[in-house]
């Protein structure tokens, strides 16, 4: 069977992604699975800190029986000058996958070319899959109808909004955009959305008009790592941009609160509704483990 990687949600299908989120979904609800991974070992090489990415992947594999080895780019001849290639080629010779966890997506794509075993996007500048698509089975684990709730995404047009525009588009759900002018996402990802998959995705800059009756709310952190040094010009470029209980009053009374983490409060979102009724941001952590545990049994296993 060829190698299959995750670098994005358009390498899958539709069918592949809805199947993904399925079993992740029944993993959770059965508490019941088979130790499919047993003997298998995953390598995870992680250029940036995590918490949730990390230890989710990590209790995933060990779940289905495999186990797991932690990598900093300090602790590979990668911080020695070694090319990405030669880590790949040899890596795919001691394990069975890696998750990668980086700052560009071209050294996700440049691994996973030379690589012989699935390769997983953990995170890049460009993509975050597996968060988006475990967010996505946290919508459904709410009861909130995917293709006729609204749901918006307001703050930056980052990574995580940027894979939500790819789920959008493969899925075709509907999706509002709330950034500030000039924090967009990328505009030749919203070009090729529309062009290849005729997608539903609207770009507003006002968060009193995107969140009204919204069903679904989105948000996540002002500076991302590696973005230390826009600190101040991004707090003032966002203001306005966090969610607080009066703007939430703007939103379906019934709305749910997604929040990726780390969370930073008083700036893209307040304390009061990251802790309240419509905050689902614990259980949609959660759910990282039981999607990562879907993903890794389709690729390492084939089914």
């Amino acid at each position: 069977m060829a190698i299959r990687h995750f670098l994005r949600i358009w390498d899958f299908s539709k069918d592949e992604v809805e199947n993904l989120i399925e079993r992740a979904l029944s993993f959770k609800r059965e508490r019941t699975w088979e130790v499919r991974l047993k003997g298998k070992i995953l390598a995870l090489i992680f250029e940036k800190a995590s918490t949730r990415t990390r230890v989710s992947f990590e209790s995933a594999m060990i779940k289905l029986g495999g186990e797991t080895l932690f990598l900093s780019r300090q602790d590979l001849q990668l911080s020695r000058g070694e090319p990405i290639k030669d880590t790949a080629r040899v890596l795919s010779r001691y394990v069975d996958a890696v998750v990668l966890r980086t700052y560009l997506q071209e050294t996700i794509e440049e691994f996973a070319r030379y690589s012989n075993i699935p390769v997983i996007n953990g995170l890049s500048n460009r993509f975050h899959p597996c968060q988006v698509l475990s967010d996505i089975m946290t919508v459904i684990e709410k009861g909130k109808d995917l293709y006729k709730s609204k749901i918006v995404w307001i703050g930056d047009g980052n990574n995580v909004a940027q894979s939500w525009i790819e789920a959008s588009a493969l899925l075709g759900f509907p999706l509002v955009l709330c950034c500030p002018k000039g924090f967009e996402p990328e505009v030749s990802l919203l070009k090729e959305a529309k062009e290849r998959f005729q997608a539903k995705i609207e770009l507003i800059h006002s968060p009193e008009e995107a969140l009204r009756s919204a069903e679904v709310i989105n948000t996540d952190v002002w500076i991302s790592m590696g973005q230390e040094e826009e600190t101040q010009r991004r707090r003032d470029t966002f203001k306005g941009y966090t969610l607080t209980q009066e703007l939430l009053n703007k939103a379906h009374p019934e709305a749910i609160v997604l929040h990726c983490l780390p969370a930073h409060r008083g700036e893209e979102i307040t304390e009061d509704v990251l802790e309240g009724k419509n905050s689902v941001v614990w259980d949609q952590a959660e759910n990282k483990m039981w999607f990562h545990m879907a993903i890794l049994d389709f690729l390492i296993k084939g089914s």
